[in-house]
């Protein structure tokens, strides 16, 4: 009978975890760096998103079928920033900032620091849909050794031509156009301007 007890206690303290409010995580880190919010990890073909009421993280649906992308696999771990909103009042889209951050696979709910290398600006059925392109802030992450826009450019043309591609292409769908790539000075001004947003 003193089983019972312990398997009720278990239950209790295992079956409340709160789950994670991941939108309204800290922009930044305590060590300073912005932080990303990893949902689609580098190499999957899922479109996973977070729900922010249920707060998980889960395959989109699109016509009712799990959508999944037929193109080639995601080249980036796809996520967002927390604590950003994109307001639709004045072009966004409605969601958290959407960053791409170029490593090695992560899984879907890790929060990592992070640091903005450049930005993607792109249309996207006529709402503004801009892509932060970042670098983990852990060197052992890394897969490239670009700390900045221009060495980005200099050193990694082709993989800003790959992504620039994969966006253009991977949803048949939806009419995406690229305005234009800026620095990283540019991006850390719009993801200030959409943690303000808030």
């Amino acid at each position: 009978m003193r089983v019972l007890p312990a398997i009720v206690l278990l239950f209790l303290f295992t079956g409340c975890k709160s789950k994670i409010d991941y939108l309204n995580t800290d922009l930044k880190s305590k060590n300073g760096y912005y932080q990303a919010v990893i949902e689609i990890p580098a190499g999957t073909n899922s479109k996973i998103e977070y729900d922010k009421v249920a707060k998980v993280f889960k395959t989109s649906l699109r016509e009712g079928e799990e959508r999944t992308i037929d193109f080639l696999a995601y080249p980036a771990n796809y996520g967002f920033i927390p604590s950003t909103f994109s307001n639709p009042e004045k072009g966004g889209d409605g969601d958290a900032l959407d960053v791409m951050v170029l490593s090695s696979t992560i899984p879907s709910g890790e929060i990592i620091e992070i640091i903005p290398i450049g930005m993607l600006k792109l249309i996207d059925a006529g709402e503004e849909d801009f892509k932060v392109i970042a670098i983990p802030a852990d060197k052992n992450l890394r897969t490239i050794s670009a700390e900045n826009y221009k060495d980005f450019v200099n050193r990694y043309s082709a993989a800003k031509e790959i992504l620039e591609s994969w966006f253009s292409n991977y949803d048949p769908a939806d009419e995406t156009q690229i305005q234009c790539w800026v620095d990283e000075k540019e991006a850390e001004k719009e993801i200030l301007r959409l943690h303000g947003e808030l």
